[in-house]
């Protein structure tokens, strides 16, 4: 049995409303199921580069890139994909750059995937070790009023912020089903 997501579900369509009013350009992801609608929102808009990433990792380099290029941007990804940026971090904070991250967790509420576990236990203090603000919306209603404190804190103090969004939200996948 499916562990049911939150009872609305408007928040991609909220962040995508986020990331136009905080004039983000570019939006860097690996492709992942819980951010599914917000990527197609972002490859739908021309005023949006969206990026599909072979790595998470490669995000936090674009970003740094689109920064220096004068646009702003957010990388989008799993929390089982926060484990590969974490050197890459270490750039954001040297060089004082916003590096805004929208991370749907997995691990968390309801995982049936013991694999998952480990990352999604470790996500949030993996990236507070490495001077990331993070904050958690474990309810719909909560994804973008967090989500806009991330985008605030990362553009307005130049640093990595991050968005995680609870299975609670997404729903739990079960096996051989999703």
């Amino acid at each position: 049995m499916d562990v049911a997501p939150a009872s609305t579900d408007t928040w991609p369509d909220e962040l995508f409303d986020l990331l136009k009013a905080y004039e983000v350009r570019q939006v860097a992801y690996v492709p992942d199921a819980g951010h599914s609608r917000l990527i197609r929102r972002c490859q739908a808009d021309p005023g949006i580069k969206a990026i599909s990433l072979t790595t998470e990792e490669e995000g936090i380099a674009l970003m740094l890139g689109a920064w220096l290029g004068g646009e702003r941007g957010v990388l989008l990804m799993q929390s089982s994909g926060v484990g590969n940026c974490i050197n890459m971090l270490s750039l954001a904070i040297l060089h004082r750059t916003p590096m805004p991250m929208l991370v749907t967790m997995r691990g968390d509420f309801g995982e049936f995937n013991p694999a998952q576990m480990p990352m999604g236990n470790a996500t949030q203090a993996v990236l507070e070790a490495m001077g990331t603000v993070v904050r958690r919306a474990d309810h719909a209603a909560d994804v973008a009023p967090t989500a806009e404190a991330t985008l605030r804190m990362a553009f307005n103090t130049f640093r990595p912020t991050a968005t995680l969004i609870g299975q609670r939200v997404l729903g739990a996948k079960t096996f051989g089903k999703d």
